[in-house]
């Protein structure tokens, strides 16, 4: 496949298109990547590909736009079979994946950016706590899922694993700011161990943005609120 054939626009700060670049690295997928600098102006080509949600990520295979970033994970892996799958082979797994992937996208990730944008402290207190709640199931389900083994997807990272890394930069950003760890050796013990097996996996550790750089753009968001709307 022509690089010119697979085109991946996104921003860097996104966790969601650092799904989609995972998922083509896993596949050694070779793509042109454009980088969208869509808080301030959008590209024609954004508007062009993705006109009903109009935001990154948006994946272009052969001119036909694929939107929405557990799609577009989705889609790579079954577009790309020869390569290591990402989804689990049994209908069960999968449908666990997809559940806990769904479950960190309408739970979990909402107080991480209710935290970014406050600007009270006892609201960063609250939206800290429910992430720390929301994290318990997630410790719990890691056990079940990789039945023992080094990630959610088994031996090597999958869909589930892809679904809740993303987020691991901005959870840096998080604890930094907050003086905390989030994941610790007490009560999520086994995420901990997870997410440094994450972060240097070969797929991975180019991806995660630097925390101070981060950190940085995110001191910008609360005045961006009107224009930025979460997932």
């Amino acid at each position: 496949m022509a690089k010119s054939d697979v085109k991946l626009l996104g921003a860097w700060t996104s966790p969601f298109v650092m799904r989609a670049r995972i998922a083509l690295n896993i596949k050694s997928v070779d793509y042109e990547y454009q980088e969208e600098n869509w808080l301030v102006s959008k590209s024609e080509l954004l508007l062009k590909s993705n006109p009903i949600h109009k935001k990154v990520p948006v994946l272009i295979h052969a001119d036909n736009p694929i939107c929405e970033s557990l799609i577009i994970v989705q889609y790579i892996d079954e577009v790309w079979s020869s390569g290591p799958s990402i989804l689990p082979s049994d209908p069960y797994d999968r449908a666990t994946s997809r559940f806990w992937s769904a479950y960190i996208d309408d739970k979990w990730f909402p107080p991480m950016i209710a935290f970014l944008f406050a600007q009270e402290e006892d609201a960063k207190k609250a939206a800290i706590a429910q992430m720390e709640e929301g994290l318990v199931p997630l410790e719990e389900a890691f056990g079940k899922c990789s039945k023992g083994k080094a990630f959610f997807g088994g031996d090597r990272i999958g869909f589930l694993d892809i679904a809740f890394g993303c987020f691991l930069g901005w959870l840096r950003v998080i604890e930094k700011a907050g003086g905390i760890e989030l994941l610790n050796e007490t009560k999520t013990p086994s995420l901990l161990k997870w997410a440094e097996r994450f972060s240097s996996d070969t797929a991975v550790k180019e991806l995660i943005p630097d925390t101070d750089k981060l950190a940085e753009f995110g001191k910008a968001l609360p005045s961006l609120e009107r224009r930025f709307k979460p997932k």
